[in-house]
């Protein structure tokens, strides 16, 4: 990525999720002054959250911060005494399944949250807000590929319908206020430092266990699997191009069974899984695919890794942060 504005402050929340963590390094290897901050809950594995962040704590250009953007008083406060020029908001409380179970912690994180990051970016005249939506918002849909001139009015899961959410009140501060924000529809990422809640996570891990892994709707689920470093090239895209208000999906474009995911890390793992075949869940969507033609014309997406390079690169992180044999 190349640097765009001398000694501008980058402020980044959920600075130790998966992406976030792989977008402030970057942004810190490209000289970027880079304010993190996260609240750490325990929705999964602590642990990878403080590696991430201590991991992020080498490169002397990154401030951290534990804070809950769902408190107004203190983010109000942050960007008081912190002054950023433009803002990433990667924190959210993610996961389709788990919002059936506490749907609570969605409207807090991604609904009152969201509004306080957008309060706060009016308030303090950030350029620009760049924040994280999902294909999830897509629902039940079933025209493929995915396309941003879709209507989302249909949404299955708490998760989905708080990012649709999201979109429609980044577009009512741009209307009332001129706040400048890109939405980014991020269709199923992976990568190195994933997130130990997604499938192909689970699954790697439970291979290496001989645990038995469940496959829903009976092993017919497709996904738009998207290397995290082609969703890194969006990102820094949106950064830089500072749009209006623009909504873009950041996927592969191909999409691949789950089954053939389980296939890449058996022969990778020399392990055979032990699957469970399921009915599809509430919630779940049974195929997802990215139309990325606005993405290529306007920030110049190319995504370049397929699932078969991708995935390796994962599990040889897993197997080296695991101490794997």
């Amino acid at each position: 990525m190349k640097k765009l504005e001398e000694k501008k402050k980058i402020l980044v929340t959920g600075c130790c999720g998966f992406i976030g963590m792989h977008l402030c390094e970057d942004l810190l290897n490209s000289g970027y002054d880079v304010y993190g901050i996260d609240i750490i809950n325990d929705y999964y594995d602590v642990k990878l959250k403080l590696d991430r962040k201590k991991y992020l704590e080498n490169f002397n250009n990154f401030y951290f911060e534990k804070l809950d953007i769902s408190n107004f008083e203190k983010l109000k406060k942050y960007f008081i005494k912190n002054t950023p020029s433009k803002v990433v908001n990667l924190a959210a409380q993610a996961g389709v399944r788990y919002s059936l179970e506490n749907p609570h912690a969605y409207i807090k994180s991604n609904i009152v949250g969201f509004m306080n990051i957008l309060e706060c970016c009016k308030d303090f005249n950030i350029e620009g807000l760049i924040y994280a939506s999902s294909s999830s918002v897509y629902g039940a849909n079933k025209i493929l590929p995915f396309s941003e001139q879709q209507t989302i009015d249909n949404p299955i899961s708490i998760y989905a319908a708080t990012k649709t959410s999201n979109e429609l009140m980044a577009k009512t501060y741009y209307n009332l206020y001129n706040l400048k924000s890109t939405g980014l529809r991020f269709f199923t990422v992976y990568g190195e430092w994933g997130r130990p809640d997604m499938a192909y996570y689970i699954f790697a891990n439970k291979i290496c266990n001989d645990e038995k892994i469940k496959i829903y709707n009976y092993g017919e689920m497709h996904r738009d699997f998207t290397y995290i470093d082609d969703i890194l090239s969006g990102i820094n895209s949106a950064i830089e191009n500072n749009y209006n208000c623009e909504i873009f999906n950041l996927g592969n474009s191909k999409t691949v069974s789950i089954m053939r995911m389980v296939e890449i890390i058996e022969n990778k793992m020399n392990k055979k899984a032990f699957i469970d075949l399921q009915p599809i869940l509430p919630g779940e969507i049974e195929k997802t695919n990215a139309d990325i033609a606005k993405a290529k014309d306007m920030l110049g997406f190319e995504p370049k890794i397929n699932i078969d390079f991708g995935l390796l690169k994962f599990l040889d992180w897993y197997i080296d942060y695991y101490n794997l044999k």
